[in-house]
Parts: C-alpha cells; structure tokens; sequence
C-alpha cells in the first residue's frame, strides 16, 4: 500500500522530545503511586517496576515510532488496525479502544474528585462523596460542551504548565521534609504479597497506566525531519527526562508519607503538603489538583468525539456521528454518547483501582496488537522490495517489540490473576465487538 505524504518534515529532537514527554505526563503520577506501593509491598519492588516500566515504554515508544515513519497517515492511532489487520478484527480493536478512552477519563474523574470530595461533602462516606462530586462534574462538563463553549489553547497549556508546576512542587518537598515531623497520619497496614514475583508483575497495571501515551507518536511520522536519527534520540530523552521525573516525585511521596502511608492514601499531593506546610496549604493544594484534572476531562470529552467522527467517515460507525451543529460546532451525539461511556463506567466500577485494571486489559489488546503491526509491515516492505530510505528503522529487531508484546501479555495475566471479573468482561465486550461490525456495517449499506 502507498501513502502520499504531503506534509513537510519539519519536527526536530527538541520538538519531538516535548511532544513524548507531554504525551505520557497526565495526570497519574498523582494517584497512581499508592497503587504501585500497595501492589508492591516493599520499596525495592516499587522503585524497581518504574525504573523497568520506564524502559518497556522506550521500547514500545520506539517500536510505535517506525510503524508511524513507515505509515504517516493522518486520522489517529486507530488507522493503524485497518491498515494492517482484517476489517473485523481491526473494528474489535478500534471498539475497545473507544471504551477504554472513557474509562480513563472516568479514573481520572475520580482521581480528581478524591481530593475536593471531603471538602464539598464533609459528612459524606468517602466513596460515596467522591462519586457523587465524579458524576456532578462530568455532567457539567457535559452540559458546558454541548453548549459549545471551547476551552482555548492557552488554557491548554496552562493545565501542562499546573501538572509540571505540581511535579516540580511535590520534587522540592525533599528539600524541607528533613527536620520536619513526618510521623504517620494513616494507620492502615498494607496487605505484603508473599510472591515477589508476582506483586512485581501486579505493579505494572498503574505503572503502564502512568507511562502511557508515548503510542501515539505514531502520528507524527511525517513530520519528523531526519527521522533515523531524530526519532530515537528525542524519544530516548523524552523518556530518560520522564523517568527521572517520575522517580523524583516518587522518592519525594515516600521520603514525607512513608512507605505504609503511601500505599493507602488517595491523596498523595495534598497529605504531603499538609505534613509539611500545614491544612490550609493542603486544602489550597487540593482545588489546584481538582480543578486540573478536570480541565484534563474537559480535553477529554472534547476530542474523543473527534475520533468517532473519523471511524463514521471510514463507515464503521453510524454517519450520525459526522453531524455537526451548525451553531455551536458541536458534536453532540459523539459528545453525549462518549459521556455516557464514562457515566456506565462510574456505575459499575465505582472505584479508581477495578476501573485502572478494566482500562488496562483494553489497551494491552490495542497496544499488543499495534506492536505486532511492525512485523507485518516489515514483511510487507520485504516483499514489496520497497524503497525504505527516509524510514527509521529499529535496531535490534525484532527482539524489542517481541520483548514488549510478551511484557504486555503478562500485564494482561495479571489482571486476569487480580480482577477475574474485570477480564471476563473485558473479553465479553472484545467479542462483542465481532457482532457489532456487523450490525453496523448492516445498518449503513
């Protein structure tokens, strides 16, 4: 298959480091750790799978980053599958991946509630409170985009500006926690898996969570200038640059919380600053916090529709997801039926950790199956005897993708060892993504 490309090259490694590090920094890092530690039950284990997700996510950045230079098309990761698999598989994949966006953003939701749930409903069970604030602020979120209000760009880059604000925030924490009385303030014990082995495996369901995003360099293949050597350098320091963020705050949360503290606290920003700078900084903290998660579930729920948009227009969803109101610019049927996704997950889920574990079952399928991507096209270029000048080329093929397909896989085994519920029905909703293609491809011919 030949692809025209007519975009100019003009991303260079400064450029591109940006874009990897601003595609993996969300808003994880300040939830998932206490799920990493729980998991983990000691601190070798926990530092060791960060260190180690760090590396896979190269391998896998770097694997997603030929298959771009090799397919530079425009429409989305999605193209991928129907690029390189069977129409019915590919939907299957696409299907997921659409029901995984909204269950991340639904964790997220909750993250972000957690922290501004006991000051709205101080006399509310904790849970409870935080779903009641999730659903609230979504449905606002909601009614705010089918109104057609816009969030600007410099907005947008004022919530990238907050989450590196807030990192380098919780980082300088280590500069003033010594002499500080950083006495626990939870009492709950942590529950220690016997098997290390297997609670290094558990870890990585939030730690893959956190590092993900570095996949859809895929989209940029086109734009890269030199891309044999600007793709894996500016990979290689976006990566190495996120790591050492990520375990800097880390070692910052475990220096002012403790272990045992970390381990069970829903709040990580906030409890530390309440530690060391008092309740009224923690409380100060805690609006920032929710209110740039929610800026990041606005973004959210303001591009996913876009990504129907561009399945209707390959006709694999309805062709009412083009429509378009001509007032407010809005998709409201994509928007609505993307909030409605989040809405189910909240109702059957209901907590940060079997939502995290559902969303990485459906991203290990995509992310397993857009690796494996590479060897057919590889094998496609092979035959074809094409031309792969320009094309950069992994190095120490195919060793890599076969090592991050076999890690991801094993991501998968641990969901199915910690969640039996959480894999039955995310196989359930895979297949069903079988019969729908066919009800639609029905509905639309």
């Amino acid at each position: 298959m030949s692809i025209q490309n007519s975009i100019k090259p003009k991303l260079g490694v400064f450029d591109l480091s940006i874009i990897v590090i601003s595609l993996v920094i969300g808003m994880g890092i300040f939830r998932t750790p206490s799920e990493v530690a729980g998991k983990a039950g000691t601190p070798e284990i926990f530092f060791l799978a960060w260190i180690l997700g760090a590396v896979i996510s190269l391998f896998g950045a770097l694997t997603f980053a030929e298959i771009g230079s090799r397919i530079p098309t425009a429409g989305g990761f999605y193209k991928l599958f129907s690029i390189c698999y069977n129409p019915v598989f590919a939907f299957m994949v696409n299907w997921i991946t659409v029901i995984s966006n909204a269950a991340s953003t639904a964790a997220v939701a909750i993250m972000g509630s957690a922290y501004i749930a006991p000051l709205l409903l101080p006399g509310f069970e904790e849970n409870l409170a935080t779903m009641i604030v999730t659903i609230g602020t979504v449905s606002i979120l909601l009614i705010i985009n089918l109104l057609g209000i816009k969030i600007s760009s410099l907005i947008l880059n004022g919530l990238m500006l907050i989450k590196i604000g807030l990192i380098l925030l919780l980082i300088s924490c280590l500069f003033v926690v010594f002499g500080k009385d950083s006495s626990p303030i939870l009492s709950n014990p942590i529950p220690v898996e016997k098997d290390p082995l297997k609670a290094f495996i558990m870890c990585f369901i939030p730690v893959f969570f956190t590092y993900g995003g570095y996949q859809h360099t895929i989209n940029f293949g086109s734009d890269i200038a030199n891309p044999s050597r600007t793709l894996p350098k500016s990979i290689f320091i976006g990566i190495t640059i996120i790591l050492v963020l990520y375990l800097a705050v880390n070692f910052s949360y475990f220096s002012v919380l403790g272990f045992e503290n970390l381990a069970t606290t829903k709040t990580l920003a906030s409890d530390m600053i309440s530690i060391l700078f008092g309740k009224t900084a923690s409380i100060f903290l805690s609006v920032i916090m929710f209110f740039a998660v929610m800026a990041y579930v606005n973004v959210s729920i303001l591009s996913n529709p876009r990504v129907y948009y561009a399945m209707a227009e390959d006709k694999v969803l309805p062709s009412i997801f083009m429509r378009v109101n001509s007032k407010t610019q809005v998709q409201e049927v994509g928007v609505i039926v993307f909030c409605l996704f989040i809405f189910v997950t909240l109702f059957f889920m209901q907590s940060f950790q079997k939502i995290l574990e559902y969303v990485m079952f459906f991203d290990s399928i995509s992310l397993i199956t857009a690796a494996g991507a590479i060897f057919i096209l590889r094998h496609r270029a092979k035959k074809e005897k094409k031309d792969e000048n320009g094309i950069f080329k992994l190095k120490l093929y195919p060793w890599l993708p076969a090592f991050y397909i076999v890690v991801y896989t094993l991501v998968n085994i641990s969901v199915f060892i910690s969640n039996k519920e959480a894999f039955g029905w995310g196989a359930v909703l895979f297949l069903s993504g079988y019969p729908l293609f066919y009800l639609i491809r029905n509905a639309i011919s």
